[in-house]
């Protein structure tokens, strides 16, 4: 596996795995937009040149605010978003950043759990933020 900077080549398959992964998905559009956007940075995770994960987030002066983090269904498990994240965790780092903040369901324990490894606090929760089904979302927030 690697993990590398996105480039306009990955983003079908972004897109793809993006569709794959949420009940409600960023359109193509949406994530081009962001991905040509000065603000915003992607890495994705490859093997065998085929994009199996990626990690999206805006970067605000010293904040990062992550978008996503999506993995294929046959790549889970397997350290994938271990890798991504703490790819952005270390680019946080490297380039003084306060903090790195994200939404999460409150119910995807695995993910919680996975922030929690790399230092992430729960910080808050957003109630009613995410539909089908209607849940809340619990804000964790990894400081530096």
């Amino acid at each position: 596996m690697k993990i590398e900077r996105m480039t306009k080549a990955h983003l079908d398959s972004v897109c793809e795995i993006e569709q794959k992964c949420f009940v409600h998905p960023w359109s193509p559009e949406s994530i081009e937009y962001e991905f040509n956007n000065s603000t915003s940075l992607f890495f994705v995770a490859t093997e065998n040149n085929n994009v199996i994960g990626y990690i999206g987030m805006s970067c605000i002066i010293d904040e990062g605010y992550i978008f996503n983090v999506a993995v294929d269904e046959n790549y889970r498990c397997q350290g994938v978003g271990s890798a991504l994240i703490n790819t952005l965790v270390t680019y946080c780092k490297k380039n003084n950043f306060s903090f790195l903040t994200l939404e999460v369901r409150e119910s995807n324990l695995k993910a919680r759990s996975l922030y929690s490894k790399f230092g992430f606090i729960k910080v808050g929760e957003r109630k009613d933020y995410y539909s089908e089904p209607n849940e809340n979302a619990v804000l964790m927030t990894k400081y530096f």
